[in-house]
């Protein structure tokens, strides 16, 4: 049995080889999900910068665990957190008029640091935020053609 399970295994491996090279579209889909994978892992090591992106050196397990479901937590926050200013972001554009096609949109991970601000403070004016439920968008132009982007 561990034989015959060991052939099958080879021959999967030697068929998604064979697909990966011979398809340069499930080469794309699978180079997409490596780099979705790279920005969440990027994000985690950004989160967590003040130690490298390595546990604190406390000798019990439990603090480790603890440090390391803190970060899960953060990192969780952060995703869905920008996972919903993207959508506002999307809505944004199409009521501007711009055409955004849903097919373009899985590709966008929302596992990026570029739009937490790591060091400083923040103002945040409560009431505000309170009264509308959402941080307003900030936009940029975009390829300096004078075209707004909402950015989160």
């Amino acid at each position: 049995m561990a034989t015959a399970l060991k052939e099958w295994g080879l021959l999967r491996r030697t068929l998604h080889t064979a697909r990966y090279l011979s398809d340069p579209v499930y080469r794309r889909r699978i180079s997409r999900q490596l780099n979705k994978g790279e920005s969440l892992h990027a994000l985690r090591r950004d989160l967590h910068y003040t130690q490298q992106g390595t546990f604190a050196a406390r000798p019990y397990l439990s603090d480790q665990t603890e440090q390391a479901w803190c970060l899960t937590i953060l990192t969780n926050s952060v995703v869905v957190w920008t996972t919903e200013y993207f959508g506002l972001a999307v809505q944004r554009l199409r009521a501007d008029g711009k055409s955004v096609e849903d097919a373009l949109l899985t590709h966008i991970s929302p596992g990026r640091s570029e739009n937490i601000n790591f060091f400083g403070a923040i103002p945040v004016e409560v009431e505000a935020e309170l009264a509308n439920g959402w941080r307003p968008l900030r936009t940029r132009p975009v390829n300096g053609t004078g075209g707004m982007l909402g950015q989160i």
